[in-house]
Formats: C-alpha cells, structure tokens, sequence
C-alpha cells in the first residue's frame, strides 16, 4: 500500500499552522542509487495554543496517534529521552555510562592530626560517603593503646607502617607525625590518591617517608615480596576497610598468613557493630577491643604487650 507524503487532519477549530518534517523512509531504495531516499512530510496541525506556538505534547500525542516515534520528527527530544542521551552513548548496540555524566567529586578539611610534630594540621577529606576516614576519637584511642603497649606513652615506637584501605591517609599521617620511621599507604581509588591523600602528605611534609601503592589490598597482601622485597614486615599495620564491602574472616586470615606480619607486629582494625572478632591473628593476640558507638576497634599484638597492658591495668586499680 502506497503512503501518502500528507496527511490531513479534519477542518481545523482555528487558522491552522503547519510544520514540515523530514520524513526518512529506511526501506524505500531509489531507481537511480542503490542509498535511500528522503521524503517531506507534511501535518496540518488542527491545534494553536493561546501564543500562537504549538505546543510540543500537542506535537507529540499527534505523531503518536498516527503510529509514528516522535523522536524521529522532533528537533527537540522530550527532558526525559535529552538527559538519558546526555548521560549514555551507544556502543555495540549497549547503552554505556559516560565518565563525564558522575557528579564531580569535592572536598573538604574536616580531619586534623591530633598529635606529634605534626599536631592540628588540616587534612583533607571528600565530600560524601564514598571514602570513610577513621573518627578523631577512635583513632586517638588507637593510638593511646599502641604508645601505652610500646612502653613510651608519650609517642609511639619507632618503626614501619602499613596503612591499608588508607583513604585520607589520615591514619598514617598519624603515624608518622608520633614517631613511625616510614608508612606505606594501599589505596586503589586515583582520585583519592592524586587529590587527597597525596597534598596530605605534602602538606604535612610526610610525603618524603611515605610510598603510595594504587593496588587492591587483597592483591597487594598476596604479592606482597613483589613490592616490598624481602624486608617486608611492619611494626605496625591499620586496617580500616569499607565495612560493607570485606568479609573481615577473610581479610584478617589473608593478613596473618602474609609476609608483612611479624612476631612482634601491632595490628589495628576498625570493625563494625554484630562483627565477630577472633581473639587472635596468627601469631599474635588481641590486647584490646573498644567500643565507639556503633564502631569497634580491635589491636593485636604480641604476647609481652598483652602482659605488660595487664600489669599497668592492675597497678592503676
């Protein structure tokens, strides 16, 4: 059946106003080229708004009622189908997210280092949820049990640390600010690392004893020789990962089966609320467990700080 290039609407209410459309035929080849043609489409509108314009829904619900895609004739797509183009593009057939459609991400100087030679400086932080710095009170806490366990506490003893799933870089700041010799932050997010935790470590003049490593912790755990070499343990390690997103089972066996653990190794994880804790890692025991609200922390270590932690508890009573 032929279809006709016009099509007429009854006698319009109102002087009618047109609007010609360039109709494209995929299937209808031309006699004299093997391409497709185009034709010219032309409605007579029986609808004129009270500002003379026709109204773009008027338009629409036209095209629809004579089975046509308004898409395909309208210079100017729905708000709907615009932002959905402006957020994705076709590849292969697939409807692919465009970098560029991500809110950008900002930040903020919310944190600071509460003790050392570094004390009161103003770390920075992103806004929003998607990096959760350790809180000021648990990590001051940490750090009291450590310097108390270590037998000095006014600082902390001289050593290595590991700062994993270290974000801000707010607990290895800390670190290095009382005492610690060196720190090697784990962080595999650029973002945070390009424009956080780097200009913290700048800022606070740290970035000249620290190494950044942008891998995943559990990749980092399992080649761990590959990039510290064979004098790969730490005096101390921090572990504070996104609470939804660890089996803590898993990770803390990965950790005490790891090379950067030794014998007299300091451990501090940050855990959530119903977490079961095991009362040991490996070789070493857990000296302490605190409650912050709905976040635990938990310290293990060896068993001389156990007891010297024990013998200072007894002569404060």
């Amino acid at each position: 059946m032929a279809i006709s290039p016009y099509l007429i609407l009854p006698p319009p209410l109102a002087p009618p106003r047109t609007a010609c459309f360039d109709f494209f035929f995929p299937n209808v080849p031309s006699k004299s080229t093997s391409k497709t043609r185009r034709r010219q489409f032309v409605i007579t509108f029986s609808y004129k708004s009270k500002n003379g314009v026709v109204a773009i829904d008027k338009k629409r619900e036209l095209l629809e009622s004579y089975g046509l895609n308004p898409e395909d004739f309208l210079s100017e797509p729905s708000p709907k189908i615009k932002r959905r183009k402006e957020r994705t593009k076709t590849v292969m057939g697939n409807e692919v997210l465009l970098e560029n459609s991500k809110p950008p991400r900002d930040t903020h100087k919310l944190l600071q280092v509460l003790g050392g030679t570094a004390r009161r400086k103003k770390l920075l932080s992103p806004k929003g949820m998607d990096v959760r710095p350790m809180m000021e009170v648990v990590k001051g806490a940490a750090f009291s049990i450590l310097q108390a366990a270590g037998g000095c506490p006014a600082s902390l003893r001289p050593g290595r640390w590991l700062d994993l799933y270290s974000g801000t870089g707010s607990v290895g700041i800390e670190a290095i600010s009382r005492g610690c010799s060196e720190v090697h932050f784990v962080e595999m997010d650029p973002w945070v690392i390009s424009d956080v935790l780097r200009p913290n470590l700048e800022s606070t003049g740290f970035l000249d004893v620290s190494v950044i490593h942008a891998v995943r912790v559990e990749n980092f755990l399992k080649r761990a020789e590959q990039f510290l070499g064979k004098n790969g343990e730490f005096d101390y390690i921090s572990v504070t990962p996104p609470y939804m997103l660890v089996d803590y089972a898993v990770l803390m066996n990965q950790i005490s089966n790891s090379s950067v653990v030794g014998e007299n190794t300091f451990i501090v994880v940050e855990y959530p609320l119903r977490t079961d804790m095991l009362d040991s890692c490996g070789r070493l025991v857990k000296i302490a467990d605190r409650r912050f609200g709905r976040t635990h922390l938990a310290i293990y270590g060896p068993k001389w700080a156990q007891k010297k932690r024990r013998s200072e508890t007894r002569g404060l009573v």
